[in-house]
């Protein structure tokens, strides 16, 4: 199906940077529609289900596109799944500013998953880097940004309200996710609401932390925390 409208890039006649800088937006904007309209069908219909013409009609694009920017199907699947998980846990560390407690920043942490389905689409894209390594590199790399991400803001959370952590800091962020994914997998297999998902990881999460303060050799020093996180689509880029 041909598109109704298709975005070029215009090129000034002027200085050629300017030109190279048109080129590079109108390319990022057609990369992210495409990531939009892809992410929603293969939720919907699954990676056999979605047909490269489907994305490109949903992102108002021509199927070559779609292989000029990503290359196959299954690279595009890949891709916007990474995406969606970052996403997911930049919405989660949203719904924790207001915690007070470990409690209540464990369960604000566990409903903001569980309401998305994005865990369990990136669950999909694991499965299938096992047939194909060649992805196996951007899966890592959102693998690594989930930990050190999910380091970097339950340290601040120790560090702002003086809690003590039950366990090292880092272990907890990643056990956060290997249980959030095997959670979710399971749960999507049997049928099980969000508030079953939820109750199911808050019980095997079990406590992280207590409010109780002992002091500041207690407190947690953060380091290279000075930049803020970079865009999640930007560091999906294949």
């Amino acid at each position: 199906m041909a598109p109704k409208s298709v975005e070029t890039a215009e090129m000034p006649a002027g200085d050629p940077k300017h030109a190279a800088r048109a080129t590079r937006s109108a390319g990022r904007q057609m990369r992210s529609r495409l990531l939009d309209g892809a992410s929603r069908l293969f939720k919907e219909r699954g990676l056999s289900g979605t047909s490269i013409s489907d994305i490109a009609a949903v992102a108002d694009a021509f199927p070559s596109q779609i292989t000029y920017y990503f290359r196959t199907k299954e690279a595009l699947f890949v891709e916007a799944a990474c995406r969606d998980m970052l996403y997911a846990a930049r919405a989660a560390e949203q719904a924790t500013l207001s915690a007070h407690t470990p409690r209540d920043y464990t369960r604000a942490l566990v409903e903001s998953v569980t309401a998305t389905d994005s865990v369990a689409f990136f669950a999909e894209a694991l499965t299938l880097t096992r047939r194909r390594q060649d992805l196996a590199p951007l899966v890592e790399r959102t693998i690594e940004r989930l930990h050190s991400e999910g380091l970097r803001a339950y340290a601040s959370q120790i560090e702002r309200h003086g809690w003590n952590t039950l366990r090292d800091p880092d272990a907890t962020s990643r056990r956060f996710w290997a249980v959030a994914i095997g959670v979710m997998v399971e749960g999507y297999a049997m049928g099980r609401s969000a508030d079953e998902l939820s109750r199911e990881m808050l019980r095997v999460l079990g406590e992280q932390a207590t409010a109780k303060s002992t002091g500041d050799s207690a407190r947690l020093r953060l380091v290279g925390d000075s930049h803020a996180p970079s865009s999640p689509e930007g560091e999906t880029s294949s």
